[in-house]
């Protein structure tokens, strides 16, 4: 049985995005974050850095939302949510998940958790303001690469796991003054990716608001 642990539009949204396109069997468990759950013992000993998600396959307990995707990829190859091991595609989806997990998300996060990291109020407004530009510059990066191929999807033609990942990170910049929504190539690419009928029944079930990119 899987079990996710999430929080509505929290690091979770990747993993369940891809629960939802493999038509999975898989149990909810939304944490109860603003109740101190994170800090308890019981979560802890699933993830021991307090953080969301995690997924409970059968004896195997994963935290860390990239890695809870490259798990459900190579458990259910047959889906085609990664290219073929040892291949230029393969490579490819490496880099744009560690890109997307690794650059893009921690200067979003940032900027939205900026107050963890300093005290004064202009503080806190420069690190928010510094994280956004840096985090509109990236997504300008992003943007031309989806220019260049013009594909319905990050790596071409078929849709796969960076593509649930980057739906998550733009919806995150939804109230940016320069949302990823407004980009020329990354706007459309986020619609269609809101479209697929999987997308739709998750951002249902976490009951997720408009607007929803």
């Amino acid at each position: 049985m899987l079990e996710l642990f999430f929080y509505p539009s929290n690091a979770s949204l990747a993993p369940h995005l891809l629960l939802e396109e493999l038509e999975l069997s898989y149990t909810l468990r939304q944490v109860d974050r603003e109740g101190g759950a994170l800090d308890s013992p019981e979560y802890r000993r699933l993830n021991p850095s307090g953080l969301i998600p995690v997924l409970r396959d059968g004896e195997l307990v994963l935290f860390e939302a990239a890695a809870i995707c490259l798990h459900l990829c190579d458990t259910h190859p047959e889906a085609g949510l990664a290219p073929a091991l040892a291949t230029p595609e393969r490579a490819h989806f490496y880099k744009w998940l560690s890109w997307l997990s690794s650059t893009l998300q921690p200067t979003i996060l940032l900027g939205h958790y900026a107050a963890r990291y300093c005290d004064a109020a202009d503080a806190v407004a420069q690190v928010k303001a510094r994280a956004e530009d840096k985090a509109s510059r990236l997504l300008e990066q992003l943007d031309a690469e989806l220019g260049r191929h013009g594909a319905p999807f990050l790596l071409g033609a078929s849709y796969t796991a960076v593509d649930a990942y980057a739906l998550m990170l733009g919806r995150w910049t939804r109230n940016y003054a320069r949302p990823a929504r407004s980009f020329a190539s990354l706007g459309p690419y986020l619609e269609r990716l809101v479209e697929r009928p999987a997308t739709r029944r998750t951002f249902e079930q976490e009951e997720l608001p408009a607007p929803w990119i």
